[in-house]
């Protein structure tokens, strides 16, 4: 959801081809999740090194904006941001595989797949998070 350039740059390609797609990180290290805030990463969490840009400062601070939209339509349909962040990769031909530490966070991450999702629900996702909107580099 918060890298987008392969829409238009590799996505042409794997449907011609007839390739799936498995993403690396399909929550942004967990920004996509909902539960993200500037104050919630450790001192020493990978996250906060200048690796992860959109996951420090000013950046996190407007990507964190995008994702109230997310919590917004999540909230609507009654589910999480991260379940629907998971729900919105998977109307593709895309096979995401979150990373987790917790049980609790697998079975909500599988619960994605049982969201009901319209073309209409599809469209206000991309729109909440556009690609132009995203803030940093991944």
């Amino acid at each position: 959801m918060f890298t987008r350039d392969l829409e238009s740059e590799i996505w042409p390609t794997l449907r011609e081809l007839g390739i799936g797609l498995v993403p690396y990180s399909p929550l942004g290290r967990g920004i996509a999740t909902g539960t993200l805030t500037p104050g919630s990463l450790a001192q020493g969490d990978s996250r906060t090194s200048a690796y992860f840009p959109r996951l420090n400062g000013e950046a996190l601070e407007a990507n964190l904006r995008l994702v109230d939209r997310v919590r917004d339509l999540a909230a609507q349909k009654g589910c999480t941001p991260g379940q629907l962040a998971l729900a919105w990769v998977l109307a593709e031909d895309v096979v995401p595989i979150p990373g987790t530490k917790r049980a609790t966070h697998l079975d909500e991450n599988a619960a994605a797949a049982e969201i009901v999702r319209t073309a209409d629900d599809l469209r206000r996702i991309s729109d909440a998070v556009p690609a132009e909107a995203v803030v940093g580099e991944r």
